[in-house]
């Protein structure tokens, strides 16, 4: 498959003759003006390359790659330009907008060898992308199964959590949507420091004491310093230390100015999650929940509580099924408390079904000390 690349320039003419040279060895797309270019990062990605003249009416070429970056970071980016443009496409380089620029005019070989290196480049990026993502999802996971293993109230919780942020989260536009994602996984992750009793009192509704609720208001820092050791699980970390504040800072001192604005929209969208699982957990419709969250415009943004309207209730197209152990499969959500003969919490009600979950409870139906039925929502 041909590497497919974006060319952006206001006069046709030119497109027609690129697209001539190239189209032998490139997938290649036109734009005529920066905003068409921007269009078609949203519609048509992913590109390898995008190259823009840098003379256009009403956008310029190194403001259109500038936006082109936030809407499409792995794609890599190229200046075409004039003699007389060198001190702009100089200031674009340096603010980190474009892989390397070329000068008019630009021979089909100079052209064709950039082209290459920029390809090059971008799946040199997508394999490192790709590895760390798949080395931190893992870590992620573990951790999850840890949590599963050790507060089944709180990992309950945090997958309701993790429902909410999807759909929240599938309003706006992510550059790493994995982050938002692995942070509503494991906001709960602070709850191991806490005593069973009061997670249990404090996950539904009822009134701490002030030494407990001290101690709860805690959970989300004691997350955040242990994930703040993990490299690259940074603004992850910041997302979950900041599910409980009144006010999130806008700034974050020390992370990469590009990841600033998603990881504050990332813990924004995390509060709201807590908030409206909190008031669902009340037994208030989602309707109700959304009305209620409407009169705390101090603290959510409207935009965000709109972005919750539509949501359907976690284990939507199922039905409420009574089943043996060994028919439990991965995907259910536990629709009871899984406790053995003492009384003990293994799993809690609206629970996904991990693989660690379904093994933790046949392990308990073999050694005979807890029912081997449960209810569950299984999908119709």
């Amino acid at each position: 498959m041909k590497p497919r690349i974006l060319l952006v320039d206001d006069e046709p003419a030119v497109l027609a003759g690129y697209e001539r040279t190239l189209r032998q060895d490139f997938e290649v797309q036109t734009a005529v003006s920066g905003e068409l270019g921007l269009k078609a990062l949203r519609e048509d990605a992913p590109y390898a390359v995008v190259v823009s003249d840098m003379r256009m009416p009403v956008m310029s070429g190194s403001q259109f790659l500038a936006q082109a970056k936030v809407r499409a970071p792995d794609t890599v980016r190229m200046l075409l330009t004039g003699y007389t443009d060198i001190d702009a496409a100089m200031a674009a380089i340096n603010e980190g907008n474009i892989f390397r620029f070329l000068t008019k005019p630009c021979s089909k070989d100079t052209l064709t060898a950039a082209l290459n290196a920029g390809v090059g480049q971008n799946n040199l990026i997508r394999s490192e992308k790709e590895l760390l993502e798949k080395t931190l999802l893992g870590c992620i996971k573990a951790l999850a199964d840890l949590l599963s293993a050790s507060s089944p109230e709180a990992f309950g919780r945090s997958m309701r959590i993790v429902h909410i942020v999807r759909h929240i989260a599938a309003s706006f536009t992510f550059a790493h949507g994995w982050r938002l994602e692995a942070a509503a996984m494991l906001s709960q992750l602070g709850c191991v420091t806490l005593d069973t009793d009061v997670i249990q009192q404090a996950f539904v509704g009822m009134k701490l004491s002030l030494e407990d609720q001290v101690r709860f208001d805690a959970h989300p820092m004691a997350a955040m310093k242990l994930l703040s050791e993990i490299p690259r699980l940074e603004p992850v970390a910041w997302i979950i230390g900041n599910q409980l504040s009144r006010d999130i800072p806008r700034e974050i001192p020390g992370m990469q100015a590009e990841s600033v604005a998603e990881t504050v929209l990332g813990a924004r969208i995390l509060k709201l999650a807590v908030a409206y699982n909190d008031l669902r957990i009340k037994r208030l419709s989602e309707e109700s929940a959304i009305e209620s969250l409407g009169y705390r415009d101090k603290e959510f943004d409207r935009e965000l509580i709109d972005a919750l309207i539509g949501i359907k209730a976690e284990g939507g197209e199922m039905i409420s099924r009574r089943l043996a152990i060994p028919m439990l499969a991965t995907g259910m959500f536990l629709d009871q408390e899984v406790r053995n003969r003492e009384g003990m919490l293994l799993a809690g009600k609206g629970q996904e079904i991990s693989r660690a979950v379904l093994l933790k409870i046949q392990n308990w139906a073999q050694a005979g000390l807890i029912d081997h039925e449960v209810t569950v929502l299984a999908p119709l």
